[in-house]
């Protein structure tokens, strides 16, 4: 056993010695198909305007604003209709005095026309599939000048940058790169994470746990995690309790180039936790007793370069552990710029007790009117995984705090859906 010391850490202490060993992965050019939930690794500056023409937002008429003055029911404008514009058609004539053209949603708007009147704002009634427009058409409301008229680089303006380094590519961003004509995309290559679970008293789903036995949870839990992060899993499956089953897994991580290594359980003080044992002599660990709960054995350092976190093996722990400590790292290893969890201020609706650990509790969050109410989710014994089935978020009683009153304010991490 090794004899490096073994500082109590807080948990931003912990975190930050952890974050100093993490950098963003090298970039990969993907199809923009294959881009939601990757991160952008470069700025992407527009190349043209969005829209890049003039168009309607509606169907209806394309007007000059004084020539429809004051239209009503009662006294209602009237136009020739001097042309068609459905969408998609090649740029129309300019409109000319004293007409109307009749124009659907996304067609281009004639030069001239300075408005455009819904068709509903009309007596006209047919059927817009197909059906030659009207000769003359009538109008029931005035209108102003640009309504309903999406004008050129409404959206994106040529050299704008519209997306930075560091963005998460959701929906609407893939949407903008496509409008902008990007079929490819740069981003940082999603982490490799191999996940192993360690002990005697493991068996695989599959099976019927004998006496003394267990399902391996912590595999499972883990990996889910870390595929919720945007990261590749590596599922390395169970290590017994000796070296060499243990060596074996570890090894198999870096032959599959694994960007981390996550194990559960074998990091303690246990007669039989040899994961510490073999870390140190494949690379090098620092055994941290981090001032959390629950989690308080958490491992950090290397398997030949490879960087290592060894978990606690209560699978509450585990998870909760990955979440504050695995999860800043595997988001900047994906080239993230920040990781913070949503937090908001909630009022407490029972009293709590502490020891005096940072603490991160199962709860439940709802909105009141106007603030936020949280209660835990009962039983917090750090193997009630069915805890964090029920709950919606983290409630954090900070270290050294070891009583917080009903109604009192607490900080609650949102949970990601």
């Amino acid at each position: 056993m090794s004899n490096l010391p073994q500082p109590i850490l807080s948990v931003a202490d912990a975190l930050a010695r952890i974050l100093e060993h993490f950098q963003p992965l090298e970039t990969e050019i993907i199809a923009l198909t294959q881009a939601a939930g990757r991160v952008l690794a470069e700025d992407v500056v527009a190349r043209q305007d969005i829209p890049p023409f003039a168009n309607s937002s509606m169907d209806g008429y394309a007007v000059r604003v004084s020539e429809v003055a004051g239209a009503s029911r009662e006294r209602p404008a009237t136009l020739k209709v001097s042309g068609d514009i459905p969408a998609g058609s090649p740029w129309p004539l300019p409109l000319a005095e004293g007409t109307a053209m009749r124009i659907m949603t996304g067609a281009p708007v004639p030069d001239g026309a300075e408005a455009v009147i819904p068709v509903e704002d009309t007596d006209d009634r047919r059927d817009h599939s197909g059906s030659p427009p009207p000769e003359v058409i009538r109008f029931y409301k005035g209108t102003t000048l640009g309504a309903n008229v999406r004008p050129v680089g409404q959206d994106v303006r040529r050299g704008d940058v519209v997306l930075r380094a560091g963005a998460v590519l959701r929906a609407a961003s893939v949407g903008v790169l496509a409008s902008l004509g990007h079929a490819q995309v740069t981003v940082h290559r999603q982490p490799l994470v191999a996940v192993v679970s360690t002990g005697d008293e493991l068996v695989e789903i599959e099976q019927s746990p004998g006496p003394g036995q267990i399902r391996d949870t912590n595999s499972y839990t883990l990996a889910a995690a870390v595929e919720s992060y945007g990261a590749l899993v590596l599922r390395l499956g169970i290590a017994r309790d000796r070296a060499e089953f243990v060596r074996a897994k570890l090894l198999a991580a870096l032959e599959a180039k694994a960007d981390l290594i996550l194990s559960s359980a074998g990091v303690s003080v246990g007669a039989y936790d040899v994961v510490k044992e073999v870390v140190e002599a494949e690379g090098a660990l620092n055994f941290w007793r981090v001032k959390m709960r629950p989690g308080k054995p958490v491992a950090f350092g290397h398997v030949r370069g490879v960087p290592f976190f060894g978990l606690p093996g209560n699978p509450v722990s585990a998870l909760v552990s990955l979440e504050v400590f695995g999860r800043p790292a595997i988001l900047k290893m994906s080239g993230r710029r920040r990781w913070d969890k949503l937090a908001v201020r909630a009022r407490l609706t029972e009293p709590l007790h502490s020891d005096g650990r940072e603490s991160y509790l199962r709860a439940v969050i709802e909105r009141r009117g106007d603030e936020y109410v949280a209660r835990t989710t009962g039983d917090q014994g750090s193997a009630i995984l069915t805890s964090l089935v029920k709950a919606n978020s983290l409630l954090i009683v900070p270290e050294g705090v070891t009583e917080v009153k009903e109604g009192e304010g607490v900080t609650v991490w949102i949970m990601e859906e």
